[in-house]
């Protein structure tokens, strides 16, 4: 069983981010549905979906079912990199995708904001 691994984990003064590699498909989602309309659409725009259905991007325009197809790594093996952030001392999840450069370039944004 693969176990979750840590890809990324910087910080400034004010903001701590991490981003961990992870096969849990159940904890995956559940980072999901608590992403904000605003990580949505940087996640729509990461993976092209917008182009790819003909749709605005918007917060409507990524479902479960595209990351998870986007997220085979070895036929039945699904992989995600998840992005948590501490907010008020607690660490809540940012972001999903099933592709690093994304998930990287998030955190990233994550950390330019917070200075």
């Amino acid at each position: 069983m693969q176990t979750q691994s840590v890809y990324f984990d910087e910080r400034t003064e004010t903001k701590h981010v991490q981003v961990l590699k992870v096969y849990d498909n159940h904890f995956a989602r559940t980072c999901f549905e608590q992403m904000t309309s605003e990580a949505i659409t940087f996640l729509a725009n990461a993976l092209d979906l917008p182009a790819e259905y003909d749709l605005p991007i918007d917060s409507a325009s990524v479902s479960w079912t595209d990351v998870e197809t986007e997220a085979r790594e070895d036929g039945n093996l699904l992989s995600f990199f998840v992005v948590l952030g501490d907010i008020d001392a607690n660490r809540i999840p940012l972001y999903v995708s099933p592709d690093w450069p994304s998930a990287e370039a998030f955190a990233k944004s994550c950390l330019r904001a917070a200075q």
